[in-house]
């Protein structure tokens, strides 16, 4: 499939302007030219773009870029590399089989918290400034796939402490709240994960449920500040007295607002986990 040098332009945030100044300055992008005689793009040229334009972003000029993109073919860039390339390629052109070859051919020369962290994750947070919807949509879907079968299919240990999880009401991304859940898991807690969208009733019937020792939230949409305190506080209100510890770029963003609603703050599994070795540590003493 080729595309159309609109598109590329939305795709990479290269104006139309700019790539046809490349192509007759430097030769750059090389496109085809279609029956009607339009410009059209292979994957290939997609992510060459692609890559000038990051590497521009990094402090490179436009000819260093162009040169450096010439000078290093996408087969010769480490592995990882490589991958994340393949995958934009196939996310750019919406074949879905494509790129979900590429994250099951990942996933079978990587070890798990690996292929979490340094592939799946950093997919997740890139796609949101570039892509556009439709393609946003394929590839988030993917990954959540991807994390969700590796949680469910991680063995559960018994008499380990439980953890609720779940993405505030409105929030849908629910892609960091599954590596959490699958990073714990691996670590030997119960995991119950309610999902996107939970609003705090649920929370409070999920916690009367379980008991669990921890609820963690993911909040990735950006919010006003005082939305924020007051979405927070109904949770940590719902689920009292277990300890409520929030993640994600929506929270990062307002800690403020996070600690003034009675939670906690952790960027990592391991802060979690540290959390609540804390308030057990405390709760003993007591």
């Amino acid at each position: 499939m080729m595309l159309r040098i609109r598109t590329i332009a939305r795709l990479t945030g290269i104006r139309e302007a700019t790539l046809r100044a490349w192509e007759r300055r430097y030769g750059f992008p090389r496109p085809s030219r279609n029956e009607s005689n339009y410009r059209v793009y292979s994957r290939e040229e997609v992510e060459n773009v692609r890559r000038v334009a990051k590497l521009i972003t990094e402090g490179l000029s436009v000819s260093e870029a162009i040169a450096q993109v010439r000078t290093v073919p996408v087969g010769a860039l480490p592995v990882l590399e490589q991958l994340e390339d393949r995958f934009w390629s196939a996310v750019m052109v919406l074949d879905g089989d494509e790129a979900d070859q590429v994250l099951g051919e990942a996933q079978d020369s990587m070890e798990v918290e690996p292929y979490v962290d340094t592939l799946l994750l950093p997919l997740l947070r890139e796609m949101g400034h570039r892509l556009d919807i439709a393609r946003e949509h394929l590839a988030s879907a993917l990954i959540r796939q991807r994390l969700g079968a590796l949680l469910l299919a991680e063995e559960a240990r018994p008499g380990g402490p439980r953890v609720v999880l779940a993405c505030p009401e409105r929030d849908i991304h629910e892609g960091g709240l599954l590596a959490l859940g699958l990073h714990l898991k691996r670590r030997g807690w119960r995991v119950t994960l309610l999902g996107a969208d939970t609003p705090a009733e649920a929370l409070r019937g999920a916690c009367m449920q379980v008991n669990p020792d921890v609820v963690a939230l993911s909040c990735v949409r950006r919010r006003e500040v005082e939305e924020l305190r007051q979405v927070l506080q109904a949770a940590v209100e719902a689920c009292a007295p277990t300890m409520v510890v929030v993640g994600g770029p929506g929270a990062r963003e307002h800690l403020k607002a996070v600690f003034s609603a009675g939670a906690q703050y952790a960027e990592s599994a391991e802060e979690l986990v540290a959390l609540w070795q804390q308030a057990r540590g405390a709760s003993n003493r007591t």
